[in-house]
């Protein structure tokens, strides 16, 4: 595509495209009701690193067509190799951690035409699964009512998408990693457990559990978290952990944690309590893993409210101390494991003026919004996000005004906000690059952490509920909605 638009003499030509996702996450049996913005500052890493190098350059030089001709000519490579190929561009987007929805532009990408439709593809693969990830963190520890969350995919991710998983897993609402690597990358320190083949290694040998147990102690004496359900987790695995934890404490030491892989998490999580409590350790964490998610987690809480006050324990303590380890499920985004992000060419410049791009499609919802637009995220009197817009750039919007809101596919589904229902007006999009120029520098993983609790705690709890969460609304203002039924009509012409 970039060499048939230097052919033809419009690769300068500046044109912006948009990236954007049309339906939020469906997990089969639920869905999201929002998701989480990730993978910005890794795309804009791997932009200021790309240029193409000699090697590459010859390797496109020596590619051919069906007929044996070279499939790229030289000038077109000279062009290519001669300059730094992304430094023309401008990178507007929504910060990392924001919370965003279908159909308004996540990132936004100007520049000459044929180098903006060269990002395309890793623009699309740095962002659109970091987005799915911290999406199913967010609500993963929304289920788990905010208690320490573990992200142990590692074993299960797709080679490297591990990393970024990881990543986007604590952008979303993971507190720590049991990957090293990304920890490391992120700051923070990796958060894990021994597997089953630590004890399975002991028994093998003629030894014991309980040996296990305390080489395991003896090795790490202040974080010590012992897996309890490799033999039998209430008459073996609890019991010699408790044995274990009484020899540490007599040495000065407190221990951390036993953890649950298997079986009825629930009941399980209630009568080791229960033993703990008795034995002394009331504070000793619970760890629970093995295939969890937001249903799941949900499950195990109603289950625990039950049977919790059937063996005499104080249900705010027990929960407070329970800690979720989860992989799979979080880390493929189990049930939708991908997001149909895209990135559509929504305007180019003619002359001095820009001139509105529109793709057509039999599906409404497959039209993509066109022109060059600003976004703002509306808030109502309570302080809760109600609605984001999306104007034309020349379009005044404050809450000082009356803003009509359109939805962007149905003509006759529509609002209008007074002064009195608006109680603040956000702008959304941030300048990240400027003509090669990187901008907002020196961003942290905290930062966007808190970006996303921030709004979470300012989205409508029925946006986040994780069944049947209710529709927020995405709209358009009339000048945009007229813009495009000009160029429908149009198109039809």
């Amino acid at each position: 595509m970039a060499q048939a638009y230097f052919n033809q003499g419009l690769h300068e030509k500046p044109a912006r495209f948009e990236h954007f996702f049309r339906e939020n996450p469906n997990y089969g049996d639920h869905r999201a009701g929002y998701c989480v913005n990730a993978g910005l500052n890794t795309f804009l890493d791997w932009l200021k690193g790309a240029e193409p190098t000699t090697d590459d350059i010859n390797y496109l030089r020596d590619l051919s067509g069906s007929s044996g001709s070279r499939l790229f000519g030289t000038e077109f490579l000279d062009w290519l190799s001669n300059r730094d190929p992304f430094s023309e561009l401008t990178v507007r987007a929504v910060p990392e951690g924001r919370i965003v929805h279908p159909n308004e532009p996540v990132t936004v990408v100007e520049g000459p035409l044929a180098l903006a439709q060269l990002v395309e593809t890793p623009l699309l693969n740095h962002i659109n699964y970091q987005i799915l990830i911290a999406t199913r963190a967010a609500r993963i520890a929304a289920a788990g009512e905010g208690k320490l969350l573990l992200e142990f995919g590692m074993r299960r991710a797709h080679e490297k998408g591990g990393n970024s998983g990881a990543r986007a897993a604590m952008i979303g609402g993971a507190d720590f990693s049991s990957n090293t690597a990304a920890s490391r990358m992120l700051g923070y320190p990796p958060k894990g457990t021994h597997a089953h083949s630590f004890v399975q290694a002991y028994l093998a040998l003629g030894k014991s559990e309980l040996e296990a147990f305390q080489a395991f102690a003896r090795a790490y004496p202040d974080d010590c978290i012992l897996l309890v359900d490799t033999v039998d987790t209430l008459h073996s695995g609890v019991p010699n952990a408790i044995e274990v934890f009484k020899e540490l404490r007599a040495e000065g030491h407190e221990p951390v944690g036993i953890r649950l892989d298997s079986g009825d998490l629930a009941h399980l999580a209630v009568r080791s309590a229960k033993l703990l409590n008795e034995a002394g350790f009331p504070e000793v964490s619970i760890v629970l893993s093995n295939q969890l998610d937001e249903l799941v987690l949900r499950q195990i809480l109603e289950q625990i409210r039950s049977e919790a006050p059937d063996y005499g324990l104080e249900l705010e303590a027990l929960i407070e101390r329970l800690v979720y380890g989860v992989g799979t499920r979080l880390i493929t985004s189990a049930g939708d494991s991908s997001l149909g992000g895209v990135y559509k060419l929504v305007a180019i410049k003619k002359g001095r003026d820009w001139k509105p791009v529109l793709k057509l499609s039999e599906t409404p919802e497959k039209v993509p919004i066109p022109g060059r637009k600003n976004l703002y995220r509306l808030y109502d009197y309570r302080g809760r996000a109600t609605a984001d817009l999306l104007t034309a750039p020349e379009e005044e919007v404050h809450e000082q005004r009356s803003l009509f809101l359109q939805h962007p596919y149905r003509e006759q589904s529509w609002r209008e906000l007074s002064p009195e229902d608006i109680g603040e007006v956000e702008p959304l999009l941030a300048t990240y690059l400027c003509e090669g120029k990187l901008l907002r520098e020196g961003e942290t993983m905290e930062k966007f952490r808190e970006r996303c609790q921030n709004d979470l705690q300012r989205l409508a709890p029925g946006v986040k509920r994780v069944l049947n969460p209710h529709y927020y609304h995405v709209s358009i203002s009339s000048k945009i909605w007229e813009l495009k039924q000009d160029l429908v009509q149009g198109y039809g012409n």
